[in-house]
C-alpha cells in the first residue's frame, strides 16, 4: 500500500503539526503494540486522513477518531466504516468521559508542540486523584518525538536534561515504555526531528501513596523551576522556609547542594512530606 503517493495529495496544515505516517510496518506495528481486542473501543487522537484508522477498525469493536481538521475529517469519512465515530473538536477541549461506556485505549499521533499539555489532558496532573480522562484509559500508545520519550522513560541517572516534571508527571500516573523508534522518513512531510512510540499502562492508583498529593507537585515544581541551582534555593524560591527546608534535607541525608534532577521520584515523596510536616 502506498502511503506516500496518498498522503502527498492532501495539503497538510504546520500550524496545526500535520506529518503523516507512511510507514506501512510501522503502522503494523502500531496496530501491534495497541494490543486491541475485538470487545476494545479506541479512541484514536489526530487520525488526519486515516491510515492508522483504517487498520484499527479491522481490529476493535469501536473507533471513535477525534480530529480537528475539516479537509482530514471529509477523508477518514471516505472509510464508511460502520464502527468509525468521528469527533469533530480539539483533544483539550474534549471530555473522553462523555464519548462512551466502559474503559478505552487510546492511540495518538500528536502534533508534537502540545504534547506535554496532552498527556496532562489524558492522565490529569499529579494532584488530580480522579480525573475523569485519566479514570476511563487502560492503555495509551503514543506517537511522539523521541527526545520527549526519552524523557518521559528518564530516571534520576538520565542524563539531566531528561529527568523532569514531564517524566514524573508520565509515570506518575503510568508505566511507561519505549516500544518503538520511529526515523523522520517514515512521516510525510518528514519532520526534522525522529520520532518514537510509547506505551502507558495507566495506573489505577498513583506510583506513590502521599499524604498530600498538592503539596507534593509543588515541591516538584519548585525543584525542577531552576535547574542550575540546588534543592536548597529552588525550594526556597518556591517559598518554603529556609528552616523547614534544612529539617527536611537533614531528616533524609540529602546534601544541601543536590540539585532536583538527582532526587528520584521516591525520594521527592519523601522530601514533601518531610517539609509538609514542619
Amino acid at each position: 500500500m502506498n502511503y506516500f503517493e496518498r498522503a502527498k495529495y492532501f495539503k497538510t496544515k504546520k500550524r496545526l503539526g500535520q506529518n503523516f505516517l507512511i510507514d506501512g510496518q510501522a503502522i503494523s506495528d502500531i496496530i501491534d503494540f495497541a494490543e486491541i481486542q475485538p470487545d476494545d473501543t479506541v479512541i484514536e487522537i489526530g487520525p488526519g486522513v486515516g491510515f492508522v484508522t483504517e487498520q484499527l477498525v479491522k481490529h476493535a469493536k469501536q473507533v471513535i477518531a477525534i480530529e480537528l481538521d475539516e479537509q482530514a475529517i471529509k477523508e477518514l469519512e471516505k472509510l464508511n466504516a460502520p464502527n468509525l465515530k468521528i469527533i469533530h473538536n480539539d483533544i483539550l477541549k474534549q471530555d473522553l468521559s462523555e464519548l462512551c461506556e466502559g474503559k478505552v485505549k487510546i492511540v495518538a499521533n500528536i502534533p508534537y508542540y502540545i504534547t506535554s499539555p496532552i498527556i496532562a489532558h489524558l492522565l490529569g496532573e499529579i494532584d488530580d486523584l480522579n480525573n475523569k480522562n485519566r479514570n476511563k484509559i487502560t492503555d495509551i500508545l503514543l506517537m511522539v518525538q523521541e527526545e520527549v520519550a526519552r524523557r518521559m522513560v528518564a530516571d534520576e541517572n538520565s542524563p539531566s536534561k531528561q529527568y523532569g516534571l514531564l517524566t514524573i508527571l508520565s509515570q506518575f500516573w503510568a508505566d511507561v515504555e519505549i516500544v518503538r523508534l520511529v526515523g523522520r522518513k517514515s512521516f510525510y512531510p518528514a519532520p526534522k526531528v525522529n520520532s518514537a512510540v510509547v506505551k502507558l499502562r495507566v495506573r489505577e492508583k498513583p506510583l506513590l501513596e502521599l499524604s498530600d498529593y498538592s503539596h507534593f507537585r509543588k515541591t516538584i515544581k519548585s525543584a525542577f523551576s531552576q535547574r542550575r541551582k540546588n534543592i536548597k534555593n529552588c525550594l526556597l524560591s518556591g517559598g518554603f522556609a529556609k528552616e523547614n527546608i534544612q529539617k527536611a534535607l537533614a531528616k533524609l541525608g540529602l546534601d544541601e547542594n543536590v540539585r532536583g534532577e538527582k532526587l528520584s521520584i521516591e525520594t521527592f515523596g519523601a522530601l514533601s512530606e518531610a517539609l509538609n510536616e514542619n
